[in-house]
């Protein structure tokens, strides 16, 4: 049980890191004006207030590449299903327009989401809780294509490589994902994006689409499909996006044969309105808004806490309740008292999992999930 103090020190420990909000958005070609991590690639967080919306608009939609951005022309593109196949395919993009079309609605977040509040600190990407998005992509079942492709018994991966190139000594990015996963009805490879041709910058012609997973899954610009009986061992795979098999001490390093493959997502919620450090009138009401997520599953509560963790009272919910899709939240507050207030929510999805207080330290900084925290200053 957190007594108050430990509640407060925890609460101060994670809002250090929402400091960064106060930078000024800028404008990027395409783009709403969005948070710039990294300008080449393109590394772009989009700001708190744009996750208030069951759809968020292409143009406000973060961006996460970890090569430069390739050009790619759509008449001479193509997807190659092959390895592990009996009837390996070339297909154009028309020919994967002819196949038939499935929507997914989506949430895309980077697992590295939230880097920014861990102590100490993690190298790389230092998002905020923008580096998320929820989308209706539409596009033909991954399962369709293993159909048509003839995937051999041994087959246990699909081994995805997209157009992006590295430089010098980079190497490709190039995920794996399970048979098991593949072969889920919802895993497509999405040729729109919220009813429109997919932006360049989010993967045009087609993107693979793994709900409920981490978006290092989400290969853009997706050229190849090797199924194969072992998964992919280069870097972005066999080292890259691993998450350790226990919770090591703060700061220590952890051994490879002790990391392990990220599958799935944590329950989460973040605030979108007001913005931390905002101003308030005593008595009278505030409407907080946010967004709250439960990967492969879906969410059903959210609790909000005026007081330190003290007591939780239920926010609304919006309607839309699917799994692999985030869910809206609403939770009128009247301020009782002048001062300054701490106020957080926490998310709990359908298979129970409830938003910890804090998220044990990893080396990679993934899957930060704490309870999200809003300071708001109230005035008489």
């Amino acid at each position: 049980m957190f007594s108050r103090r430990k509640w407060m020190k925890v609460l101060g420990a994670g809002m250090s890191a929402l400091d960064g909000w106060g930078q000024a958005p800028l404008r990027f070609p395409g783009k709403r004006s969005m948070l710039v991590q990294n300008d080449f690639p393109e590394d772009l967080e989009t700001p708190a207030e744009y996750l208030n919306t069951w759809i968020t608009p292409n143009d406000a939609f973060f961006v996460r590449q970890h090569l430069p951005r390739p050009k790619v022309d759509a008449a001479s593109w193509r997807l190659k299903v092959g390895g592990m196949a009996s009837n390996p395919l070339t297909l154009t993009l028309d020919d994967l327009k002819r196949m038939p079309q499935v929507k997914v609605p989506a949430t895309l977040e980077c697992a590295g989401n939230g880097r920014a509040n861990y102590r100490p600190k993690v190298p790389g990407l230092q998002w905020s809780k923008g580096a998320m998005g929820n989308a209706e992509w539409r596009g033909v079942r991954v399962a369709d294509l293993l159909k048509r492709a003839g995937a051999g018994a041994g087959v246990q991966y699909g081994n995805f490589n997209g157009a992006d190139q590295g430089v010098a000594k980079t190497p490709d990015f190039i995920r794996s994902i399970p048979m098991r996963k593949l072969t889920h009805e919802a895993t497509i490879v999405a040729l729109e994006m919220n009813g429109a041709p997919l932006p360049e910058i989010h993967g045009f012609p087609a993107r693979l689409i793994v709900p409920g997973w981490d978006g290092a899954n989400w290969v853009k610009w997706v050229t190849e499909m090797e199924l194969s009986a072992e998964p992919s061992k280069g870097f972005f795979f066999a080292t890259g996006y691993r998450y350790p098999k226990y919770s090591p001490a703060p700061g220590s390093a952890v051994k490879p044969e002790d990391m392990e493959v990220l599958e799935g997502m944590a329950v989460t919620s973040y605030f979108a309105h007001p913005a931390h450090g905002a101003t308030a009138k005593k008595g009278i009401p505030l409407r907080l808004q946010g967004v709250a997520y439960g990967g492969e599953n879906r969410v059903s509560r959210v609790e909000i806490s005026t007081d330190g963790g003290a007591k939780w009272l239920d926010a609304k919910l919006s309607p839309q309740n699917y799994p692999f899709a985030w869910r809206l939240f609403t939770f009128d507050w009247i301020p009782p008292e002048r001062g300054y207030h701490v106020l957080c929510s926490r998310a709990t999805d359908s298979a129970g999992r409830i938003q910890p207080v804090e998220c044990p330290w990893n080396p990679g900084g993934y899957m930060y999930n704490a309870i999200e925290r809003l300071g708001v200053m109230v005035e008489a």
